[in-house]
């Protein structure tokens, strides 16, 4: 797995699984338990990684979707 995306942005990360889900592009976000940890106030960024496989085409799809730079560097 290859972290693609790191934020504390939930709406942008709801709208990165939506468009990876459509694009059925295998993917994982972490840390989104801890938010028990920062008391639900967001401070704590999720990551986001797809299987390396398919990265090329996660960033391609980002590109086309407008996201490109919310991505992490290759």
């Amino acid at each position: 797995m290859k972290e693609i995306l790191r934020t504390n942005d939930m709406v942008l990360i709801s709208f990165v699984e939506t468009l990876l889900t459509e694009a059925r592009i295998k993917y994982l976000v972490l840390d989104q338990n801890m938010s028990v940890m920062d008391g639900s106030i967001g401070v704590l960024p999720r990551r986001l990684l797809v299987a390396e496989e398919q990265e090329a085409a996660a960033r391609k799809l980002f590109e086309e979707a407008e996201i490109a730079h919310e991505l992490r560097s290759a």
